[in-house]
């Protein structure tokens, strides 16, 4: 008789078969993208690149374009992969696809990370001094102990 594991972490595979990249633009993600590429390639793993729109409430809002304003980043976004996708076609074979959240950035990468079943997560380093305090995305994340997370500097 063998004895039952209560763990489900393992799911069968020698490596990530879904990676989650959070993009928001900044070079510290666009970075995070490209080694969370790397990654997928070579694992053959589907590369989930999740764009998280932050979610502002009416009495914010008022007189800023805030919702027409995130659209337009995840536009760009979407553009700046198709193109480099573009550029290494034939060379390097990449799934990928793009995905965008509502919320705040923590919670939508969970959110994300849930729903598309990854096996790994993968984040840019924070550009914002206030985060060596309070804590970034990044840490919230490793603490959550929820995937194997990389954060590329």
């Amino acid at each position: 008789m063998t004895e039952q594991h209560a763990h489900q972490f393992e799911r069968g595979t020698d490596g990530p078969k879904v990676i989650v990249v959070g993009v928001d633009g900044s070079e510290s993600s666009l970075r995070a993208a490209a080694y969370a590429a790397g990654l997928a390639r070579r694992q053959r793993a589907l590369l989930a690149l999740v764009y998280v729109q932050p979610v502002v409430t009416a009495g914010v809002a008022l007189g800023a374009p805030v919702a027409e304003t995130t659209d337009e980043i995840a536009e760009e976004l979407i553009t700046y992969l198709r193109e480099a996708t573009e550029r290494v076609k034939g060379i390097f074979d990449l799934r990928w696809e793009f995905h965008t959240f509502r919320g705040d950035p923590y919670g939508g990468l969970v959110k994300a990370a849930d729903e598309l079943k990854a096996d790994a997560v993968v984040v840019g380093a924070s550009e914002q001094a206030g985060h060596r305090i309070v804590g970034s995305v990044a840490v919230r994340l490793v603490k959550a102990g929820r995937w194997p997370v990389t954060v590329v500097p």
